[in-house]
């Protein structure tokens, strides 16, 4: 199924510990670019996450930034650090000697102080093992989106493709009159000119100019891509380095159309071609 590279996705999950959200955006990048923004308590999983992502996606800039919003511990205890905290209480009665200004010393200032209530180690390993599963539901949400895009860009592209083939199609016959109408401008001009030619040697050179102007082997070649294009677009992987090689060859081939071409109907064509081709190409450039 075809996926574009723009995306974007976002859960969120409730736990004992606190709440965790996973943003993911994605835009079009010619090869797989993952950044992460993660809280300090969620960083011994950065490769776990990098590699979860990686199983899940080949192609664009993904951009993944996980919340941890920690629940209110509600504990009527607080368990104060005594070494440490008598040791600050000391260090402050020494300062008071040193600036012979004797001051009270605030409990509630010493409170504040880091490190002299001590905190509750908490096991994070849960909340790192809920982000991981909340990390493989928001890709599964991400992927969805762009599959939902990508379906829509298979038709934008569904819709040039047919578009060429019909001007592929009128084109063809055309050739033979076109080449015909050649024919007749030249000897008519020798004409005008009351030139008298050896014949021979103009029937070579109209021969020449046929082979010059002969387009059918682009034409095939045409009808060719665009039949690999609609192959491709059947596959269920990632196609758009496959998509963006063949609007290369699309391409080459109508310019070789293009300076070849000697009759206003065979240029015009080319030059809608070349849109139709260009307008592809936008497209395929936004698919993984």
């Amino acid at each position: 199924m075809i996926k574009s590279m723009t995306g974007f996705a976002r859960c969120q999950s409730q736990h004992a510990l606190g709440m965790l959200t996973w943003e993911i955006r994605t835009v079009n990048h010619r090869y797989l670019e993952i950044s992460l923004r993660l809280p300090e308590e969620m960083r011994s999983y950065e490769a776990r996450y990098r590699e979860l992502i990686n199983t899940h996606l080949s192609r664009g800039k993904i951009e993944c930034h996980l919340r941890f919003k920690p629940e209110a511990v509600n504990n009527n205890e607080i368990e104060i650090n005594r070494e440490f905290a008598s040791a600050l209480v000391k260090a402050c009665q020494q300062l008071n000697d040193i600036v012979h200004q004797p001051s009270e010393i605030n409990t509630v200032d010493i409170l504040k102080w880091p490190g002299v209530v001590k905190e509750t180690a908490q096991d994070m390993k849960p909340m790192l093992d809920a982000s991981l599963e909340l990390l493989e539901s928001a890709l599964s949400e991400l992927i969805e989106n762009r599959e939902r895009e990508g379906e829509q860009l298979r038709d934008i592209i569904l819709q040039r493709r047919t578009a060429m083939q019909e001007l592929v199609a009128d084109l063809r016959p055309q050739l033979p009159e076109i080449q015909q109408r050649y024919r007749e401008k030249l000897l008519l001009r020798l004409q005008e000119l009351q030139a008298e030619p050896d014949r021979e040697r103009l029937e070579q050179e109209l021969v020449y100019l046929a082979q010059k102007m002969d387009v059918d082997e682009e034409l095939d070649r045409l009808d060719a891509h665009i039949k690999e294009l609609d192959l491709v677009l059947q596959r269920d992987e990632a196609v758009g380095r496959r998509l963006d090689f063949l609007m290369q060859e699309l391409n080459r081939e109508v310019n070789t159309l293009g300076s070849k071409s000697i009759d206003i109907n065979t240029t015009q064509a080319s030059v809608e071609l070349k849109v139709l081709i260009e307008q592809m190409r936008e497209q395929v450039q936004n698919i993984e």
